[in-house]
């Protein structure tokens, strides 16, 4: 594979290399000049060169695993899968974090209605004042996976509560993942690493849904994944439900081992798909909302919270970078 490195420096993602590489040329240049000059300073020189040489090779071959390995998953980008499973769930800071997951999910749900895409309940765990302690939704249209990728990982809020009497900002967080549903995956889970509970659904849903065991938990016993599907009618199509929500964990989950053998020394990355990762910070007293993977902030917090994303998502798109102001401090 021929390297074009002017463009390896210029990517976000792989700009490190080309800095190394820079590096290697330049001393392989200062040592042909010694070669050139005191004879008694070959050996030497000719022993530094080979070691170079051999760098820069080795260099240009992890260069072209990475390219290939994006290569690849560009290619799968391009298939574009349009059905994604959204799973938001409350992180640190209790009742705050949970009413936050549910702002999160409804945000989602209101840009899924701008861009015509099917919005569908999974599962739903309230909390009493109705945030959501986890939840997991299905979304269906063109391009989801595409536009929503960028949104796995650890969202925080700092704002003043409700209840708070002394106007102190609290810092609560949630995390998202974005789960592609694919039509073709390379395992097999096997019947046997399965391990299957059903219970009652709760909530509305008619007798039915809540006189009759229809609510449906699979757990993955190899990885621990497990899933839960209250949403349909019957056992049976929660069950088929939740296998594809559960198949969808576990490619997710081997995409991530495999990335992390070539993303140890790319720092610039947009992101690992990282569901511990922060990713993003909502700063209502300031009226602001900034990515931290592409230090770039935008205003307009209300609207941002009713569903209107499209600047922070092509922002994503494009890897753009800007500033990011300073922040409230976490407590």
């Amino acid at each position: 594979m021929t390297i074009d490195w002017e463009t390896i420096k210029k990517n976000h993602s792989t700009a490190y290399f080309g800095e190394q590489y820079d590096k290697l040329l330049r001393q392989e240049a200062e040592v042909r000049e010694m070669l050139g000059g005191d004879e008694s300073l070959h050996d030497l020189a000719a022993k530094e060169l080979t070691l170079i040489l051999e760098q820069k090779e080795a260099l240009e071959k992890q260069v072209g695993e990475i390219l290939n390995k994006e290569k690849e998953a560009e290619d799968k980008l391009n298939e574009s899968p349009n059905e994604i499973v959204l799973e938001v769930r409350a992180g640190t800071g209790g009742d705050e974090a949970a009413l936050f997951a549910w702002e999160l999910a409804y945000a989602y749900e209101k840009y899924a209605e701008t861009h015509n895409w099917s919005w569908k309940v999974n599962y739903e765990s309230k909390n009493d004042i109705g945030g959501f302690r986890e939840a997991s939704f299905e979304i269906r249209g063109k391009d989801v996976y595409k536009i929503m990728r960028y949104e796995t990982g650890v969202h925080r809020v700092q704002r003043i509560p409700a209840t708070e009497k002394n106007g102190r900002v609290h810092t609560s967080t949630a995390s998202v993942a974005v789960l592609p549903i694919r039509k073709k995956v390379n395992f097999v889970i096997s019947p046997g690493d399965l391990e299957m509970e059903y219970s009652r659904a709760g909530g509305k849903g008619g007798q039915n849904v809540n006189k009759v065991e229809t609510a449906v938990r699979l757990v993955h016993k190899p990885t621990g994944l497990d899933v839960r599907c209250t949403s349909e009618r019957s056992q049976l199509a929660n069950r088929e439900q939740a296998m594809v929500i559960l198949t969808a964990k576990i490619q997710q989950l081997k995409e991530q081992e495999e990335a992390k053998k070539y993303s140890g020394e790319r720092k610039n990355q947009i992101g690992t798909a990282d569901r511990s990762e922060k990713i993003r910070t909502y700063n209502f007293p300031q009226d602001r909302v900034t990515d931290h993977r592409i230090k770039q902030s935008w205003s307009n917090l209300p609207s941002i919270m009713e569903g209107n994303l499209d600047k922070i998502f092509e922002a994503l798109q494009s890897g753009a970078v800007g500033d990011a102001d300073g922040e409230i401090d976490e407590e």
